[in-house]
């Protein structure tokens, strides 16, 4: 199964909202969409949440407030942000639903690498000599 799109309705379900307006929801999901495909491309199954979820904050809160006070009216906004945007957490999960990220192993060792000492062999050392604890073969 692919990516499938979100709809305005996905997004009105999402943010548990009776109405939403759907010309600016269709706008988010799709701005959303590109966003997350600047990060993994094509998006993988498993992307629609974190579509909804960039759509989602924007809808709700376009400005980033994060700090409002009712009376005296008083409200703060976080210098260079608002909008649109996906945090560490999404990129993650982006790239996690990709197949990316996480853990792995290199081997830098060629196929072809002959397991046999590459160093001179010395006749007279080894065993057949008498082995001396804690001095080693004598």
């Amino acid at each position: 199964m692919a990516f499938e799109t979100p709809t305005a309705e996905d997004l009105g379900l999402y943010l548990n909202l009776d109405e939403i307006d759907a010309v600016r929801a269709d706008f988010l999901i799709s701005t959303a969409v590109k966003l997350c495909q600047a990060v993994v491309k094509p998006l993988p199954e498993g992307a629609e949440p974190v579509v909804l979820s960039a759509a989602g904050r924007a809808y709700i809160n376009p400005q980033s407030v994060t700090y409002e006070t009712i009376g005296p009216q008083s409200v703060q906004r976080p210098t260079g942000s608002g909008g649109l945007y996906l945090t560490k957490a999404d990129k993650t999960a982006l790239k996690s639903a990709a197949g990316r990220g996480g853990a792995f192993t290199v081997d830098p060792t060629p196929t072809t690498a002959d397991p046999s000492p590459s160093y001179p062999i010395d006749d007279d050392y080894g065993p057949g000599m008498e082995w001396e604890p804690g001095w080693g073969w004598s």
